[in-house]
């Protein structure tokens, strides 16, 4: 007599159905893992900080607007140019610190490695070696190096930045470089607007009621002035010499550097802004030092 197979139990389904999921979703399950490999970072400090950026921005300017400043004055005299340009500045500087903070600093692809190896290889001159980052297993182009806060190897590594919690690469810097530049103005600015509205020749009580709130915006824009422009100069002397934040604080550990006496990437001041701003000449990195160092032989071996 035939036999008929008893109903599998409740629990025996439960775990038949478990398995079937975890089979149909595994390519997902690995895709979520990639994903959060890609972007280990939390996005809550990141949103904290540029929340808080975009407040103390807003803040700053209503402070100067409500205050007896130059700006106010210019507003009861009629005379908008002046106010809407000062409100487009900060507009703009603000835009491009969001575009800077959020937009990919030049991240290394993450490939299969077979594929990257042939992919880079091939463009790279035989000299060179190519290094693997230790951290994400990725074959480093020339003057890349992994961020220990975005989890990344980022091209032409500059420094990671706190204020714009995300690091300034091969892709943004330029636009970082311009950020300074333009939240210098806005801040000079801002602060000769501050200074425009105090008054000091008034009882001590009733200069804090009055005053004291457009003191410590004074206080703050000065602070922000004189970070901002150290920042901007030494970054336009980097840009200048065609070198980056990293490489200038430990060319002593960098093997590309160390046994160089100079900096075998500056190519002059026109052709690095050229390089810096426009992308001329465009190459790899590893072309450029091959082409150095093929130089510094032909010079050696005339002499």
């Amino acid at each position: 007599m035939e036999t008929i197979p008893e109903p599998p139990s409740s629990a025996q389904s439960t775990v038949r159905v478990h398995e079937v999921i975890i089979l149909d979703f595994a390519p997902v399950l690995e895709m979520g893992k990639l994903a959060g490999y890609l972007w280990p970072q939390d996005s809550s400090p990141g949103v904290l900080v540029r929340t808080g950026h975009t407040v103390l921005t807003w803040g700053i300017t209503l402070v100067l607007f409500l205050h007896d400043t130059a700006l106010r004055q210019w507003e009861e005299q009629g005379e908008l140019f002046l106010p809407l340009t000062f409100l487009l500045l900060v507009l703009g500087s603000l835009l491009l610190y969001l575009a800077v903070s959020l937009m990919d600093p030049g991240y290394v692809n993450i490939q299969p490695q077979e594929e990257a190896k042939e992919e880079q290889t091939a463009m790279v001159p035989p000299a060179i070696a190519l290094r693997r980052c230790r951290h994400c297993m990725v074959l480093q182009p020339l003057r890349a190096r992994h961020c220990s806060e975005c989890r990344r190897c980022v091209r032409r590594y500059d420094h990671h930045c706190p204020w714009m919690e995300n690091c300034v690469g091969e892709r943004n810097h330029p636009l970082f470089v311009a950020y300074l530049a333009l939240q210098l103005v806005v801040l000079l600015w801002g602060l000769y607007l501050a200074w425009s509205g105090l008054r000091f020749f008034q009882p001590w009580g009733l200069w804090l009621r009055s005053s004291g709130l457009l003191f410590a915006t004074f206080l703050l824009l000065s602070l922000f002035s004189m970070v901002a422009g150290l920042l901007l100069a030494s970054h336009i002397y980097l840009v200048a010499s065609n070198t980056t934040t990293w490489e200038f604080l430990s060319s002593h550990r960098i093997a590309y550097l160390r046994q160089r006496p100079g900096n075998p990437f500056d190519r002059g001041l026109v052709r690095n802004l050229a390089h810096f701003f426009c992308g001329w000449p465009s190459g790899p990195w590893e072309t450029l030092l091959a082409e150095e160092e093929e130089e510094g032989e032909g010079s050696s071996q005339a002499v």
